[in-house]
């Protein structure tokens, strides 16, 4: 038998263990002057999940009976955005900052509310919204586990108010659930803007004091999360409790307040 030639030969690949730490497309290879075909397919299969994940409706009846529930809790609802589909929502992101309506709003409030509505002037600590954002297929995925380990952190020490689902929402329609509810502290779980390494990430922004026309400065986010490649449930969880520990202490969210084990201020 002959030995194989220098074709034949299977030839090492010295990036093979540099992409098992990585999500990013690195050392692709080449043939000629261009990309191998598996490469090229791989790139356009993960661009169509990309856009799956942002045009993909989230399903919202079959979403609110598997959240969470926190303890003396309403009951989770639904809470649509002033965009009226998908399509809007893209084009019109001002429309998915605000509710569907002020009746709509204050139904979705009372619902969610500790003791579901009896005292409207009940103390909420915490509102929670999961918001389908630019990927519900994350939501899905995500936001039962997300919301149990968050729960498990705050819920022992804090009001928490049941969670609204908020659809074709941007994060600042938290900022009116919030106020609407009186809660000092509002977190909005939202799918993340879809790349072409990660399709089903989740980000959590933390509002104090929380009002309509807050700033993104004044917001701390948790972002990535999506296991096993991403930030695991717990960990986004103890950062969360962190920031929410520390938010209260300082008085503010945003850039004054750092991430960190204890969320100190800057």
């Amino acid at each position: 038998m002959t030995a194989p030639g220098p074709l034949e030969r299977e030839i090492e690949d010295p990036w093979a263990p540099l992409r098992g730490l990585t999500q990013a497309r690195i050392g692709l290879g080449r043939v000629g002057t261009s990309l191998p075909t598996a490469r090229v397919l791989e790139l356009a299969s993960a661009h169509a999940a990309a856009r799956d994940a942002v045009h993909e409706p989230l399903d919202v009846a079959a979403l609110l009976p598997q959240l969470p529930l926190p303890p003396g809790a309403g009951w989770a609802a639904h809470l649509p955005s002033r965009a009226a589909d998908r399509a809007e929502y893209l084009r019109r992101p001002d429309l998915g900052r605000v509710p569907a309506g002020e009746q709509a709003l204050r139904d979705a409030v009372a619902r969610v509310r500790p003791d579901a509505g009896v005292d409207a002037a009940a103390r909420v600590d915490v509102a929670l919204v999961v918001a389908d954002g630019l990927s519900p297929r994350a939501v899905r995925e995500h936001a039962v586990g997300l919301l149990e380990a968050i729960l498990d952190h705050l819920a022992p020490d804090l009001v928490v108010a049941a969670p609204i689902v908020a659809t074709q929402a941007r994060v600042a329609l938290g900022d009116h659930v919030g106020e609407a509810l009186g809660a000092e502290t509002v977190l909005v779980i939202i799918g993340e803007r879809p790349g072409l390494s990660v399709a089903d990430s989740l980000g959590i922004y933390l509002t104090h004091h929380p009002r309509p026309g807050r700033t993104d400065a004044e917001r701390n986010c948790v972002s990535n999360v999506h296991p096993p490649d991403g930030q695991t449930y717990a960990g986004a969880a103890r950062t969360i409790a962190g920031l929410v520990a520390g938010a209260r202490r300082l008085g503010r969210s945003g850039v004054d307040l750092k991430d960190g084990p204890h969320a100190l201020p800057g």
